[in-house]
């Protein structure tokens, strides 16, 4: 089973203004952020749950000022806690005060080989020179770091090349984050892997993942089970889409969300305890029953896949439990037997 996981956008602020942010982050706070109390409670209660892995994002979370007591009460509570930021704020002494108040790892995102490029999505000049600094300075201060990279029809021919950067520079894992239009990704839906892309994209990954001894982990495309599955490349998860199911989000205010791109409010950690929320919303309920539609519905890949149900969620207006429609998979046999090219045909 997988380890239960939770992403806390702690804050809006950030010191980037990425064109594909699903959380439209800036240089504005959300005048409704938790406190620091607020924020120690609600970590309380993520533990209560049964979550196991704390992610603490924004936004930029080096930018709230209370963020090393945070990590220090997740780590105090038990839990794995990690840093989701672009790194450009990091700094040796940064660094050394993450490591001492109990950060596990921190994701540093970094979503070119080309500085050039990163810098002109992420809209800073010099933030790819400062986020590949940033991890020398974890590397340095004994911080184990992985690299975040957000894929579109932009970087798609450099992402293994990516890999082999993150390798390079000492990273534990490379995070492949397909993109899903929220927030201001909208903007730039148009260059999102579609499905042809899309597939011939995960069987380059999962291919490159026999290579590499560092983890390779596609987020977004849960498809990469079931090619996983036939390629017999041990994964350490269960299923692609966690979505409610061992995964979840709270964004700065206290709305609690089934993902990040699932934009659904669920509940507010203000007016019902997170765990309560947990344990008996509706909408989590029927991501954990499964029932979903369309092709999705009598695929025999359903169990370890999905779907991708913020995805699905943004082209089917508004049906979470709608098919994954960037899926070109039609069985012919069992998930998991050898695949012909045959069985993946185009989408009519």
């Amino acid at each position: 089973m997988n380890d239960m996981i939770i992403s806390w956008n702690t804050t809006r602020v950030c010191n980037q203004f990425c064109k594909h942010c699903y959380r439209a982050a800036g240089a504005e706070p959300d005048p409704n952020e938790l406190s620091t109390d607020e924020g120690k409670s609600l970590i309380s209660e993520i533990a209560k749950a049964g979550f196991k892995i704390l992610v603490l994002s924004g936004g930029e979370p080096l930018l709230r000022a209370d963020i090393y007591d945070l990590i220090s009460h997740g780590r105090d509570e038990k839990l794995r806690v990690v840093l989701g930021t672009n790194g450009t704020l990091i700094t040796p002494e940064v660094a050394q005060r993450l490591k001492e108040a109990g950060c596990a790892r921190v994701g540093i995102s970094l979503d070119d080989i080309d500085p050039a490029a990163h810098d002109e999505w992420r809209q800073m000049p010099g933030a790819w020179a400062r986020s590949v600094e940033a991890m020398g300075q974890c590397r340095e201060a004994g911080l184990a770091f992985q690299i975040h990279t957000t894929v579109t029809e932009r970087n798609e021919s450099v992402i293994t090349e990516m890999t082999d950067l993150a390798v390079e520079l000492g990273a534990a894992g490379h995070h492949i984050f397909f993109l899903v239009p929220t927030g201001r990704g909208v903007g730039v839906e148009s260059e999102s892997l579609k499905a042809a892309a899309y597939e011939r994209l995960l069987n380059r990954l999962l291919e490159k993942q026999r290579e590499i001894e560092i983890e390779l982990k596609p987020t977004c495309a849960p498809q990469f089970m079931r090619i996983a599955k036939r390629k017999s490349i041990p994964m350490r998860y269960t299923k692609g889409c966690l979505a409610g199911t061992s995964y979840c989000v709270i964004i700065p205010n206290g709305d609690v969300q089934p993902c990040p791109y699932l934009q659904l409010k669920v509940g507010n950690v203000r007016e019902t305890p997170f765990s309560q929320i947990w344990a008996d919303n509706p909408i989590f309920r029927k991501l954990r029953e499964a029932e979903v539609g369309g092709r999705c519905a009598g695929c025999d890949c359903a169990d370890i896949c999905g779907g991708c149900r913020a995805r699905a969620f943004y082209y089917s207006d508004g049906d979470y439990m709608a098919e994954e429609p960037w899926c070109l998979y039609r069985p012919s046999q069992r998930c998991g037997e050898d695949a012909s090219p045959r069985q993946v045909q185009p989408v009519e």
